[in-house]
Order: C-alpha cells, then structure tokens, then sequence
C-alpha cells in the first residue's frame, strides 16, 4: 500500500498556532478514520507546555491522496488565546506540506541505534481479519529528544523497527533545518509564509 507523508507546522508563530496544531492533528486522525486511512503521527516536543510544533504524518490508503490534498496548504484557526487572556488576536495560521522521508538510516549519520529505545506492542487498528495480531508493532523514542513514534505497518517486527527509524530520522533532520535556521532549504514554513497564503482550511475552536 502506497503511503503519503504530510509535514504539518506551526511555523515561527507563538505558543497559540501550536494549541492550533495539536487541534489540526485531532481533526485530521478522525477525518482519516472516518475515510478508512491509516494514519500516523510524529510529533516533535516542544520547547514549552505549549503543544508540538511540528509534526510528521503518514497517511496510507484509497483515500489518502485525497485528504491530503484537501488539507495541504495554510490552514486558519480562529480562537481567542487561552494562553494570553485579552489579547486582541484571534486567527492563527498552521501548515501542511507533501514531503519525501530519507530512504534509509545512512542518509542521516547523526542518529545511532542506541540512541532509541525500542518498544515491541501488539498490532491494532484497522484490518479487520487480516489484522496482524502477533506482536510485531514497533515503538521507537529518541532518548534525546523524547520524540516518539509507533509502527505497525508491517507483518515483521524488523521491518517496523527499520520503519520507525526511518521515521525518527525524518523528524531530526527536520528539527535540525529548523535549529540551524536554513529558511532556503527547511521544509517548515516560517509564519509570514503562512499567514500570506490562500487558506484552504478554516477552523473555529
């Protein structure tokens, strides 16, 4: 089954587009069941108790191109900021973009196998009866950073742990680009960028 991965981001915006994000992961995780797509999410920490500031989804199935493409873009939430009471300010942009993972582990030497600490689970989700139900799910966590992700889309537990390293991987490089400030080659999209788009989405919370 063919598999889309979608870069969803709060930008450079303050600690109100991540309360968006963490509303836009929700919506999205229903919308995707409600179409029977299976989707995974990896989220960074944040540097706050402020929800993430970006995330990696994975989306797979006959409608996941669709729903991708309905939410790829700048996406506006509107709320008045629980986080600063009386500030004037209610829309706050969020991103969704089409990214490509690293093939393999090699591309990102940073990363070490003892870096991670694996987890085995038993398989869930949809799949009814041809659902796996041996314990070949796979839970990786970078120990550094906190950042965790959970594969179960393979039979074998090897392939998940390969899998989930991959993933891992993906969101280092990401948070690295950010780090270093890159703006040409990051793939987040700074807040001026998000703001100036066309919206394809709006959200009342």
């Amino acid at each position: 089954m063919s598999e889309i991965h979608l870069l969803a981001t709060s930008g450079n915006g303050p600690a109100e587009c991540r309360v968006a994000l963490k509303a836009l992961l929700s919506i999205l995780e229903s919308e995707a069941r409600d179409k029977g797509c299976e989707i995974e999410v990896t989220a960074s920490r944040a540097p706050d108790l402020h929800d993430p500031v970006s995330a990696i989804i994975t989306l797979r199935g006959a409608e996941a191109h669709r729903l991708a493409a309905d939410y790829c873009g700048s996406i506006r939430f509107i709320f008045k900021s629980r986080i600063r009471p009386g500030h004037k300010r209610q829309n706050w942009f969020v991103g969704i973009k089409q990214i490509e993972l690293p093939d393999t582990a090699k591309e990102i030497p940073s990363i070490q196998r003892d870096d991670i600490r694996f987890e085995t689970l038993r398989a869930g989700g949809p799949g009814g009866q041809h659902q796996n139900t041996t314990d070949s799910a796979v839970r990786a966590t970078h120990i550094a950073t906190g950042i965790t992700v959970t594969c179960r889309d393979e039979r074998s537990q090897h392939r998940n742990k390969a899998l989930a390293v991959r993933r891992l991987e993906a969101m280092l490089q990401l948070l690295a680009e950010r780090q270093n400030q890159n703006a040409k080659t990051a793939l987040f999209l700074a807040n001026k960028e998000l703001e100036r788009g066309n919206e394809v989405k709006v959200f009342r919370l």
